[in-house]
């Protein structure tokens, strides 16, 4: 009888950080994030690629791929798996960087993700309307991988509120972020189009409702009121009216369009009156369309039930937004009793690591209800997270910093993929006993926007701690999703990739707008990433931009707050209205006092960290960058200095000015990148020091004799 075969051949991902090279056997060795070791080999074919940004070229480093190998960097895999009785190979076929050098990753660049939120917003305006028209009648739920609508046929036809809703929002937030006019132009026509077509706003009760959607048919329009997506089919599910503010209130933080405002409170009073639960408290899941009963037979599963989403969304989809743009304290009251509800109700340890996510009335779990049963949606423990330690900033109570860091700690090991990186879908919530771990429940395939919750949960713990733990975790997962979500062929990002990276495209996961995608998680991901990165992590300053009607605010105030960040982080730097600079503001309070005018004015706030050791900013004219600096250049502020310098110089200037008037220290290694950068860009481009640097500054650049000193020109604003 022969010995059976245990010889094992397959293709596979592993990611982690290089701990050595050996360049005598072509290999090098490799720590996951988990602390395992293994051994890459480099032998057969070999490619390399820097990770890349939507809208940039392919960044092939196949020639340098050995060189780039430092201790401590961290990479992608994909290769070859040869495994045997007693042992195993792996052989490297495509490596993935997701640092330019060692420390350096790319998505950390000033620019990164607002470069990425004006790509996928692009992306979804040529899609739904190619004409450049943003008529929300030719509107589609459904959008093709490649950006296309399907054909008019059946329910295709169909126009689903919160698709709209989600789209808008993604919209409003890329003006946020860049200021360009398109996006508001289309997020105030879909604002409007939502209040038209898909709102009910009963003048007798005081409320508003949304329908679930509109079919569009050649005959008119055939409004939809309860739910028709499987889960909630025939109710009135508490998160699609919640998903339905999300846009507008957004919209509402740029414009301060009063109309909206007023939709939010009579949504929120229609939460308050009928979801509510006055007795137990919470909110209910779903409600009778018939008799708005939450507790009516005619809800079958859905009666009486409570859930994440009738909880927690609040917080996210519009109730942080609405407080940021009015600091309003019922919305300030509300956070409070939705995070205080989340942290008494929905731990589950030691049963789980994972919440429990479905209620009985009573708040006792419900852990047999449809596809949930007892499994845990790994996504929604990080939102938890994540929107715990927000609220925090306007509530500092210790059970919600208790929670998230828990939270944070204990689901790494039961939530992501140690191997490759990346974080799973739905998972049993109790770990099965043979093997210890939490089963996957469909597939390992990794949704995009599950990585959205770890990248922003872990970003804003990192910012808020200090814990480079949670730094660490937040680079690994913003690392898989840059490195494998972005769709450079037909734009976009994908709705799910396969466990080792590649992308899942069969049936609704195809897809780019459907029932669950509309470009609000990616978009909302590049603001938020930006917001975290920049102002809580790296130092950085964010302009944001909004377009108010001054008469339209209280005393014509302007709340410009990225997001709640902890009291006193964040300030002011400086302020433009229509192009021009402005002072009228308080720097602290993050209000601006806007002029008196009838008419909608454009205002572009740059925001900073209090703390900031160094500010430095670069503008080009057509022929001269200018990059000014504030502060300390030192060693801790080189990596920050060299990616300007660099930004500065890839527009090819013929001559470079250095307003150093406001700098107090130069580190000699700065002065060597200077050098080593003059170097590069050729003789024919003048360095310049302008204005009256400190004479230690000026003294330390000119003795290198590569540096034009122009004492004459005046010191300019930071």
């Amino acid at each position: 009888m022969s010995t059976p075969d245990t010889r094992r051949t397959y293709s596979d991902c592993i990611a982690g950080y290089v701990t050595s090279y050996e360049p005598t056997r072509d290999r090098f060795g490799l720590r996951t994030g988990d602390g395992r070791e293994f051994t890459i080999h480099l032998d057969g074919f070999l490619g390399s690629q820097i990770v890349r940004n939507l809208g940039d070229d392919y960044r092939d480093t196949t020639a340098a791929t050995r060189d780039m190998l430092a201790e401590g960097r961290y990479v992608f895999v994909h290769g070859l798996f040869y495994q045997w009785e007693g042992g195993e190979r792996i052989e490297a076929r495509q490596i993935t960087f997701p640092e330019e050098s060692r420390g350096a990753y790319v998505f950390e660049k000033p620019g990164w993700w607002v470069q990425q939120a004006a790509e996928i917003a692009d992306f979804y305006l040529r899609g739904h309307f190619p004409d450049g028209v943003y008529d929300w009648r030719n509107f589609r739920t459904k959008l093709t991988l490649h950006g296309t609508h399907v054909p008019d046929t059946g329910e295709d036809v169909r126009q689903e509120t919160d698709t709209i809703s989600r789209l808008v929002y993604g919209l409003a937030t890329a003006y946020l972020l860049t200021g360009e006019e398109r996006f508001l132009q289309a997020a105030e026509s879909g604002t409007e189009y939502l209040r038209e077509h898909m709102q009910v706003a009963d003048e007798r009760e005081g409320i508003v409702y949304w329908y679930h959607g509109i079919d569009i048919a050649e005959s008119g329009q055939r409004k939809v009121f309860a739910s028709e997506f499987g889960d909630d089919y025939d109710a009135v599910p508490m998160y699609e009216q919640i998903y339905a503010l999300a846009g507008p209130t957004q919209t509402y933080r740029i414009t301060g369009d009063p109309r909206i405002m007023s939709d939010i409170d009579r949504t929120v009073e229609l939460f308050h009156r009928y979801f509510k639960d006055e007795d137990k408290g919470g909110f209910f899941s779903h409600l009778d369309p018939i008799t708005m009963d939450p507790r009516s037979d005619a809800l079958g599963r859905n009666r009486a039930r409570k859930n994440w989403n009738s909880i927690g969304d609040h917080a996210p989809a519009y109730l942080i937004n609405a407080y940021l743009a009015t600091e309003r304290q019922d919305f300030a009251d509300l956070l409070e009793e939705t995070a205080d509800t989340i942290v008494r109700y929905f731990p589950d340890e030691p049963d789980s690591p994972f919440v429990q996510e479905r209620f009985h009335e009573d708040w006792s779990p419900d852990r047999t209800w449809g596809w949930q049963q007892d499994r845990a949606v790994v996504g929604h423990n990080l939102k938890i997270a994540w929107n715990l330690t927000r609220i925090r900033a306007l509530h500092d109570k210790p059970e919600y910093a208790a929670l998230a860091e828990r939270i944070a700690e204990i689901m790494p090991p039961v939530g992501s993929d140690q191997q490759r990186g990346g974080w799973y879908d739905v998972v049993d919530r109790k770990a099965d006993p043979d093997s210890g771990t939490h089963r996957l429940v469909w597939h390992d395939r990794k949704a995009w926007w599950q990585q959205e919750q770890a990248i922003l949960a872990y970003l804003i713990l990192a910012g808020v701690s200090g814990d480079p733990e949670h730094r660490r975790l937040a680079r690994e997962a913003a690392s898989f999703y840059n490195a494998f979500f972005l769709d450079y062929d037909d734009g976009g990002v994908y709705f799910n990739v396969l466990a080792d990276g590649m992308p899942y495209l069969v049936g609704t996961e195809r897809l780019k707008g459907s029932h669950s995608m509309a470009g609000y998680h990616a978009l909302e991901l590049c603001y938020l990433a930006a917001v975290y990165t920049g102002l809580l992590n790296d130092s950085a300053p964010l302009t944001l931009h909004f377009r108010p009607r001054p008469e339209a605010y209280p005393d014509r105030i302007l709340r410009v707050a990225p997001d709640l960040l902890p009291t006193g982080s964040v300030q002011i730097g400086r302020v433009w209205i229509d192009d021009e600079p402005f002072e009228d503001f308080d720097a602290k309070a993050l209000t601006v006092k806007l002029p008196v005018t009838s008419r909608p004015v454009r205002v572009r706030v740059e925001l900073e960290p209090a703390d900031m050791r160094l500010r430095i900013s670069s503008d080009f004219d057509g022929r001269t960058a200018h990059i000014h600096c504030e502060g300390v250049i030192d060693l801790e502020e080189l990596e920050k200095f060299r990616r300007s310098l660099t930004e500065a110089l890839s527009c090819e200037p013929r001559r470079v000015e250095f307003h150093l008037c406001k700098v107090t220290e130069l580190a000699r290694p700065v002065i060597n990148e200077l050098l080593f950068q003059r170097t590069k860009i050729g003789l024919d481009v003048d360095f310049v020091i302008v204005g009256c640097a400190l004479p230690e500054v000026a003294q330390a650049l000119v003795a290198t004799d590569a540096f034009l000193l122009d004492p004459t020109a005046p010191c300019d604003d930071y």
